[in-house]
């Protein structure tokens, strides 16, 4: 967060107020602004020192630099920096261990990373790199939904690598369905509870037929 001057930290001859309802208050002494917003409860905060005179706003300093703090958190959280991950695979993968990988990739590539994969071939297996081929088909099958294929399958000695990027457009419509579905999951859960409520029971002095 960019250091600020507040109160009486702000050592200058004049300088231009705004209020706290963001009204021009003019120009005066850094010690008669403070008063002013000592007398409201808030704090006097230099937001633009590079000014000819420097501006002043009068706010609730505290509750300024945790919102300030937030949006640089959410900033950061935006700004994600691509990483490129890597997971290895074997050619006679069993289902479970293959459902595993395949949940790492997704979770790579949601995140906005890229995702190699690595096949690797031991003795024999080099005789039919086919059966490999054929498990980095089906994950270009079942991730084709948020990724695309940056580098197909290429073979270099013992190793079939190939790179998935995020598609973007694909992944905010992921996002977007499953927004819809948590929504309306909710919705859903709100109206059950509502109809299995027990009813009311009857207000004193009804009568009730046998």
């Amino acid at each position: 967060m960019r250091q600020l001057r507040v109160n009486e930290r702000i050592r200058i001859s004049q300088v231009r107020v705004i209020g706290a309802d963001g009204a021009q208050l003019g120009i005066m002494s850094p010690v008669d602004a403070t008063r002013m917003a000592r007398e409201q409860g808030l704090d006097l905060v230099e937001v633009a020192p590079q000014t000819a005179p420097p501006v002043c706003r009068i706010m609730g300093f505290n509750k300024f630099r945790y919102d300030e703090q937030r949006r640089e958190r959410e900033a950061k959280k935006k700004h994600h920096v691509a990483k490129l991950k890597e997971i290895k695979l074997k050619p006679h993968i069993e289902e479970h261990d293959y459902n595993v990988k395949l949940g790492m990739l997704k979770r790579f590539l949601m995140r906005g990373d890229q995702a190699k994969v690595t096949m690797v071939y031991r003795g024999r297996e080099l005789a039919h790199t086919e059966v490999g081929r054929r498990i980095l088909d089906r994950l270009v099958e079942d991730l084709k939904f948020i990724s695309k294929v940056e580098r197909t399958p290429q073979l270099d000695g013992r190793f079939m690598t190939m790179v998935f990027g995020p598609d973007k457009d694909k992944i905010k419509r992921v996002e977007r369905e499953l927004a819809r579905q948590q929504k309306g999951g909710q919705s859903k859960a709100t109206a059950s509870s509502a109809s299995s409520a027990p009813a009311a029971p009857p207000t004193e002095g009804m009568t009730q037929d046998a």
